[in-house]
């Protein structure tokens, strides 16, 4: 007989997402924690950040899972954790072994069906070094009044369409990605910006890992995703430097299916500001393996179109205007399909690479 899972762990907003996770985190003995953003919701609802420890609080060794670091797509992984915390995994903490759960780091973004920060900042690109010299992306400068066009007229689109493709006649497909969405520091409006400095969801980000991680020693971190790749995959992304020692670690933990897009074994391309980049360096004390857990959605030139929508509808229409129901659904289901197989995979391999991440701190 094939296996079944309850889907019910999974919600269609984030004020769903998060009761599910709270009531979960309550029933299942965990230590639960309420990080409040200072903004509200669309509806006027609070916001917040939370946290979610499992065992022993002194653990040497400890499973980080991160939800919501794209907002958006922190669907993705509500629902593994909101599965695992009412028993549907069965993952059994070794000893001296803790799991700290960070449910919605970008709670903004997810209730307002966003992958960016209130600052319209990629949380994933804002943890650079903001007192040295920026990453320079020219390549961005040239595209930016076609990704964030200021009108969403079949003219703008054509000229956009055909502004992209002569990118990538001129410099190739992968110029193209690491133009568009390896980050930005240059256009506070623009796709993948950086930020001028640490955002609210970095500074506490930072703030949780001083919380719960000063003792550890040894840390696995998953960091979910979605929107790349062949759908329903999830794929293990290790942007450490070739050859050193995380992305071997990372490898004899979760095996050869890890990518390293500095080796163009990923479907993702390098990127500056990474919260891989950020926790190494919260965690120096610790010996790490960080993942991004990738599960793929839709084509490439879907999500393309998908977030010029977006984003000229908060740089150019009205985010609760009659533009926004249509174009938030877009970026909901592109990054959260409402498909049933693709949740059961999303089940499945979440709680494998979890598990796979747990046996290589029992092993270290």
């Amino acid at each position: 007989m094939a296996a079944t899972y309850d889907l019910r762990a999974f919600s269609r907003d984030w004020a769903e997402a998060r009761a599910k996770f709270v009531d979960a985190a309550r029933r299942a003995g965990a230590v639960h924690r309420a990080w409040l953003h200072p903004l509200k919701g669309p509806g006027g609802e609070a916001l917040c950040t939370d946290t979610a420890w499992l065992g022993p609080r002194d653990a040497s060794r400890v499973l980080v899972v991160i939800a919501g670091t794209h907002g958006v797509e922190g669907f993705c992984g509500s629902g593994p954790m909101v599965g695992l915390l009412r028993g549907d995994a069965a993952l059994g903490l070794p000893p001296d072994t803790g799991a700290l759960l960070i449910h919605g780091i970008n709670p903004h973004g997810w209730a307002w069906l966003r992958r960016v920060t209130e600052e319209n900042v990629d949380l994933n690109r804002n943890w650079v070094e903001f007192d040295a010299p920026l990453p320079a992306n020219p390549g961005y400068a040239a595209l930016h009044v076609h990704l964030v066009p200021a009108s969403r007229s079949p003219e703008a689109r054509a000229a956009g369409d055909a502004a992209c493709a002569a990118y990538v006649a001129a410099h190739g497909a992968h110029a193209l990605r690491v133009a568009s969405s390896s980050g930005q520091y240059t256009h506070p409006d623009g796709w993948f910006h950086g930020g001028t400095g640490p955002t609210w969801a970095r500074r506490t980000s930072e703030a949780i890992l001083a919380e719960y991680l000063p003792r550890a020693r040894t840390v696995a971190i998953v960091d979910m995703h979605t929107g790349l790749g062949p759908y329903g995959y999830g794929e293990p992304i290790c942007n450490h430097a070739p050859g050193g020692e995380r992305v071997r670690r990372a490898r004899a933990w979760w095996g050869d299916s890890v990518t390293e897009p500095l080796l163009g074994t990923s479907s993702s391309q390098e990127k500056w500001g990474l919260s891989e980049f950020g926790y190494e360096r919260c965690l120096a004390h610790a010996d790490i393996a960080f993942v991004a857990l990738e599960f793929g959605t839709y084509p490439e030139a879907r999500g393309f179109a998908v977030l010029r929508d977006e984003h000229w509808l908060h740089a150019h229409g009205d985010p609760l205007g009659p533009d926004a129901p249509a174009i938030k659904a877009a970026m909901r289901d592109h990054f959260y399909p409402p498909h049933d197989d693709w949740k059961e995979m999303v089940l499945f391999r979440s709680w494998q690479v979890w598990r796979q991440g747990l046996a290589g701190l029992a092993a270290s």
